[in-house]
């Protein structure tokens, strides 16, 4: 029992991280990013860069509490970049023609066009995001006011609301048939990383045998942020909508710092408190998750094998 500990405690876990893309995996790691994508014609196109993700990244990316917000502004910014990506090497050349819009669009701006729709989409989602999590709960609370004075109580169903929110949006988006084909990349890119965590050579036979659930999850991730909303804007007045809504707001960057500390405690070790942490992480996986075919995985470990660094010991999480 003791060595089982032992080994538990020491078992290697990888800084490298994943995104689920239209037929293909994004593998980020501490100084590379890497894309590949199963192309109609059934080949695997892999795209690589550099990024500055290790010991020499900016103070701001490595400072506990304030990195949680950088680091997690880069993975959406860099996500959204290769999904892009991704769809456009689905579509084959005399499959579309552009519209005149797009047409208008790119003589307009050219190559700066793809940085801009970016950003244009990627705040577009966040708006959405704080649409969805932050007004709606806030407004349909109030109708609980003339029977609830607990302010505390009020925040606990404003955070069961955002919840509820969440998981409906998991379970029906669960059902398309396009996404169950990202939720399998998704399962292929968790079973990979455990794979190679667990010092096993990347092989289709290999990576099958681990599971899609992992603890270190962008799914584990929203759900923490959700919980520790709670908790924080628990101490927000009740006594003003606009001001509610605008003090959480400004405590967001707060609550996301503490929720990706809290991950990667649960990253980093294995005992009955952090296994409490991940276990609603790991349940939603369940819907973000589905167990991939062996095509699906060449494709992971395409990207993965492109990442890996050479010294393992800057890659410990």
């Amino acid at each position: 029992m003791a060595k089982k500990k032992t080994d538990e405690k020491c078992k290697f876990k990888s800084k490298i991280g994943g995104q689920a893309l239209i037929e293909g995996i994004m593998m980020r790691g501490i100084d590379k990013s890497a894309m590949a994508c199963r192309l109609p014609n059934g080949e695997i196109d892999v795209e690589e860069w550099e990024i500055n993700n290790g010991k020499n990244r900016p103070w701001y990316k490595k400072t506990p509490f304030v990195r949680g917000v950088f680091n997690f502004a880069d993975t959406l910014v860099e996500g959204y970049k290769c999904i892009s990506k991704s769809a456009d090497k689905q579509m084959v050349d005399d499959e579309e023609k552009p519209s005149k819009f797009e047409a208008w669009l790119e003589k307009k701006l050219g190559n700066k066009m793809m940085p801009i729709l970016t950003t244009f989409a990627t705040i577009l989602g966040v708006l959405l995001a704080i649409g969805l999590f932050v007004f709606i709960p806030t407004f349909i609370v109030k109708f609980f006011d003339n029977y609830i004075e607990s302010n505390i109580l009020l925040t606990l169903i404003e955070g069961g609301i955002k919840i509820a929110i969440f998981i409906v949006y998991l379970w029906l988006t669960s059902k398309l048939k396009d996404i169950q084909t990202t939720y399998e990349y998704h399962g292929a890119e968790h079973k990979t990383i455990a794979c190679y965590e667990a010092g096993e050579e990347l092989t289709v036979d290999n990576i099958k045998k681990h599971s899609r659930f992992h603890p270190r999850c962008g799914t584990s991730f929203i759900i923490i942020v959700l919980i520790v909303s709670i908790l924080v804007f628990s101490v927000v007045t009740w006594s003003s909508r606009l001001k509610r809504m605008i003090l959480k707001l400004l405590l967001l960057p707060l609550v996301m710092g503490i929720a990706y500390e809290i991950i990667k405690l649960a990253g980093r070790y294995s005992n009955p408190f952090t296994k409490i942490i991940s276990a609603p992480g790991l349940a939603l996986q369940r819907l973000t998750t589905r167990e991939p075919n062996e095509k699906q995985i060449e494709v992971a470990i395409a990207a993965m094998e492109k990442v890996i660094p050479e010294d393992k010991e800057e890659d410990r999480w």
